[in-house]
């Protein structure tokens, strides 16, 4: 029986492609056939199904010459061509224009040519009738076929968007069954579009009749094909579609189509990027190629998130060499990497280097001789920055010094310097430490020729250590997705769009600007996550669980971009602010000097205190920051519980103008305990030395975290985390 059914296989597949390879052949048979056949229809017609013989004998004498004409006229109207199965408008109008032109031909052959007037002047209407619906009636039937006998197979989709692009989208699976998609509906907002049907497809109403629709059509997949839509259009789409399980998918934006036509393999995931409210950035390109062209360009973290794509970005520009400055090794392998294959000719220098050795610094600026340096490399974790205070010195304050040092010495006309969000009246050890740096690079530029400028910005995603990739990993492990607080709010920005900014702030600035990028609205982290968890395919608190686990050490919940001591000032740039910074203390040499002694001796009460005088607005979470804040306890669950959190912790906490500013990431590292917030503290806090009263921190509580408003309910003790990752009892 196996034999068998593998010989009718083989023999189907031969007969198949015997079929292909003449059917060329088998088409003009096949229209010789209907030739002749429309022509005893119509003779048929015309005596009712009862042909007298002397007209039987009249179709037969003139049939041969029919058949030659209309043979041949067919040829240049290409009726031997084509696929029957992509039948449109266009072959219809051939078939009608070489059917008319035939009978035209035929006509004046037989009655003015060869003056034959017995042939039924009607046959010449009903024959050209009949043969135009049998030519279309069969390719449009090989199409419907085609489209109807495979097209209820596949994944059911709801389009959202009945215009232009859901036309085209619809028309494209329609045609093309293999993508696998069965549409089942439209949603439109347009009153006028309701109870149409498009290729077929109704118009089951606007957003909302959602949960109707949703309900009565149960897609599997609702597709946005609203390639104009903006960011706020799509949010309040994906927040309409939070309580459904249903996957959602986009088309690309009007300005990533080419010929603004759409298609099914152009349907992507929606990505949280999509739903950023953020303005297009459309920049003069021409300063920042004068900036760059015919350059030597040294950046420094070239393997981490910014300095890579600044290395990317500048490589587009033509510099005369780029320097690729990093200290890790692996990410350095693979950026350079990356780059050499993707610029064949560019000229690199990858250099392994940490930035706080001035001697190898000095080194390698003495070397390669740069006219620009880009200085991104940075410890830039807060959480991690508090329980290693002495390190977040060595490279943000001192690393940035040396740096600077030797971009004076070697004569480098422009050095920039990428700051953060976080140094704005800071209130952890990294942002401090970034404050620092930027007045180590204020103060070098009132005693050098070198033009020291400073780009201030806040999260990008994408970044090492973002929150997104920690969110969907939570997710991708079935949750809970942990947040420290409903109220956290970030600044966010795509890495290109932030670099870009970047480089035309360094071709602005000429000497001692601190420049604002401007990051459109700050998001709730805790609405990131929703989307997050709504854009995988789950609803929110019911498949995937949101849990708050209390603010970190250094954390706040609110960014700045500009401080209460600083004026901000137009820079004649869109996108960009120009701040007018205070001015760097008057000893401040000593007093990094003083920071970077206490660093090296592993002293961090004393790097506290000497951040605290370098940086006047630092208010270390230990030392009064505690007081702004607000203790958020642990919980998961419904919606409507965190609802009533965040009403709660509304109603208590303190005013906007003590929560204002922000810093550090906002979601807890994996899964934690739904008891207690997680605390982190260091090895010192854990066993203060002899004679200091206290630290930075103090115990008890979650460092940031004052007591919880009324109201709220107190979680139970929470655990501790030594800072060598070993758990140890809160004292």
């Amino acid at each position: 029986m196996t034999k068998l059914h593998e010989a009718s296989l083989l023999l189907r597949d031969r007969s198949i492609a015997a079929l292909l390879r003449w059917r060329r052949v088998f088409i003009v048979a096949l229209h010789l056939v209907i030739i002749a056949l429309s022509n005893f229809l119509a003779f048929a017609l015309r005596f009712d199904g009862a042909i007298p013989q002397p007209q039987v004998r009249i179709w037969a004498d003139w049939l041969l010459l029919l058949v030659l004409i209309r043979v041949a006229v067919f040829i240049p109207f290409r009726l031997y061509q084509g696929l029957w199965r992509y039948v449109s408008i266009y072959d219809a109008r051939n078939i009608v224009l070489a059917v008319a032109s035939s009978s035209i031909l035929f006509f004046a052959t037989v009655r003015g040519l060869l003056g034959f007037t017995a042939y039924p002047r009607s046959i010449y209407v009903l024959d050209a009738i009949i043969l135009v619906c049998m030519l279309g009636g069969l390719r449009l039937g090989r199409r419907v076929y085609r489209e109807l006998g495979n097209g209820r197979a596949g994944k059911t989709v709801l389009v959202y968007g009945a215009g232009d692009a859901g036309e085209m989208i619809v028309r494209d699976m329609r045609n093309n069954p293999f993508y696998g998609y069965q549409p089942v509906g439209f949603v439109d907002d347009d009153q006028a579009k309701r109870g149409t049907c498009i290729h077929g497809v109704r118009v089951l109403g606007g957003r909302d009749r959602l949960p109707e629709i949703m309900e009565r059509a149960r897609p599997e997949e609702v597709l946005i094909a609203m390639p104009r839509a903006d960011a706020r259009t799509l949010g309040g789409i994906v927040r309409a579609l939070e309580p459904f399980k249903v996957h959602i998918t986009t088309l690309p934006n009007l300005s990533a189509l080419l010929d603004g036509k759409v298609a099914v393999s152009q349907i992507r995931q929606v990505s949280v990027e999509d739903l950023l409210p953020r303005e297009p950035i459309d920049l003069d390109k021409a300063p920042v190629e004068r900036l760059i062209r015919g350059r030597r360009v040294l950046v420094t973290g070239a393997g981490g998130s910014i300095g890579s794509e600044l290395c990317r970005q500048i490589l587009h520009l033509e510099p005369a060499e780029l320097v690729l400055l990093e200290r890790f090794e692996n990410g350095l392998f693979a950026v350079a990497g990356e780059l050499a294959r993707r610029n064949p000719g560019a000229r690199l220098a990858p250099v392994i280097a940490d930035v706080a050795d001035p001697n190898r610094v000095r080194q390698v600026l003495a070397a390669h001789r740069p006219d620009l340096v880009f200085h991104a490399a940075a410890h830039k974790h807060v959480p991690m920055m508090e329980l290693n205070p002495c390190e977040a010195v060595k490279n943000n304050v001192l690393g940035t010094r040396s740096l600077a040092r030797a971009a004076h010495q070697a004569g480098v006309p422009r050095f920039v310097m990428i700051s953060t969000d976080k140094a704005v009246n800071p209130t952890s050890v990294m942002g401090a430490t970034k404050r620092a740096a930027e007045f180590v690079v204020q103060e070098m530029n009132l005693r050098s020729a070198t033009a020291f400028i400073t780009v201030r910005f806040g999260n990008v995603l994408g970044s090492n250590g973002s929150v997104v990739p920690t969110f969907l990993e939570q997710i991708r492990r079935g949750g809970p997705v942990t947040v420290t607080h409903p109220e956290m709010r970030r600044y966010f920005m795509l890495i290109p769009e932030a670099v870009a900014l970047v480089l035309h702030a360094a071709a602005l600035g000429e000497g001692g600007e601190v420049f604002v990028l401007q990051m459109g609205e700050q998001v709730k982290l805790v609405d990131m996550a929703r989307n997050l968890i709504r854009l995988a395919g789950h609803v929110p608190e019911e498949d995937i669980e949101i849990t708050f686990t209390g603010v970190r050490p250094g954390e706040k919940l609110y960014e700045e971009l500009v401080g209460v001591d600083e004026v901000a000032e137009d820079s004649g740039m869109p996108k960009i602010t120009r701040v007018r910074p205070k001015a760097a203390p008057r000893d401040l040499e000593r007093r990094v000097s003083e920071l970077g002694l206490a660093a090296a001796r592993g002293d961090e009460a004393a790097v506290i205190e000497g951040l605290r005088g370098i940086v006047p607005t630092f208010t270390p979470q230990g030392a009064g920051g505690r007081e702004a804040g607000v203790q958020v306890p642990s919980v998961s669950g419904s919606r409507s519980q965190f609802e009533s959190l965040s009403q709660s912790w509304r109603a208590g906490a303190p005013s906007a103008a003590a929560l204002v500013g922000e810093g550090g990431m906002a979601v807890g590292a994996g899964a934690v305990p739904q008891t207690a917030p997680v605390q982190f503290v260091s090895r010192a806090e854990l066993a203060p030395p002899k004679g200091k009263a206290g630290s930075h921190r103090s115990h008890g509580q979650s460092p940031g975290v004052p007591p919880a408003p009324p109201g709220a309910s107190t979680p139970s003790s929470p655990s501790v985390v030594h800072s060598g990752a070993q758990a140890a009892p809160q004292k």
